[in-house]
């Protein structure tokens, strides 16, 4: 006689419990490793500076009284950048006087990324690097962009937008 035999009619038997168990770490794990920016896919325009004095002589400039001041154009370097984590985003200087932002969070397991440098925006948790240019992922795990944050530079300032 097998124990499931023996068991009460009504009750889960141990075969029955020890695959609903798996079904939901499965389902946990897959939950885990998405990306809940799916939805972005980098389509997100910035606005792109001009020299450091503020000269841009357009995209941003009329947007530079309102948002959060992260910076100083003078503040990125060129060819890196900072990522400013209260605010959840990081802001790149591909080539001088171009600025980007994008958010801080790994699109892997959402990570802060902690690390720009020659052109490379670096997480700290899986290794997963992506371009400091436009976001899109150079190294995995990561498989997603990370998704651009609207700025505008005016007046020597980088402000989100």
């Amino acid at each position: 006689m097998t124990s499931e035999a023996l068991q009460p009619q009504g009750t889960p038997t141990r075969r029955t419990v020890v695959a609903a168990v798996g079904a939901a770490g499965l389902a946990a794990a897959l939950t885990a490793c998405g990306s809940e920016d799916k939805s972005s896919s980098g389509s997100s325009t910035t606005q792109n500076g001009g020299d450091a004095s503020g000269s841009s002589g357009g995209d941003g400039a009329a947007a530079g009284s309102g948002g959060t001041v992260l910076a100083k154009t003078s503040d990125i370097p060129e060819g890196g950048g900072k990522v400013f984590g209260s605010e959840g985003v990081v802001v790149t200087q591909p080539t001088k006087g171009e600025f980007k932002a994008f958010s801080s969070k790994c699109t892997h397991q959402g990570c802060a990324v902690n690390r720009i440098a020659d052109g490379v925006i670096s997480c700290p948790c899986h290794n997963s690097e992506f371009s400091a240019t436009d976001g899109s992922v150079r190294k995995g795990p990561a498989v997603q962009p990370l998704p651009a944050k609207d700025i505008a530079v005016a007046d020597g300032e980088i402000r989100l937008a």
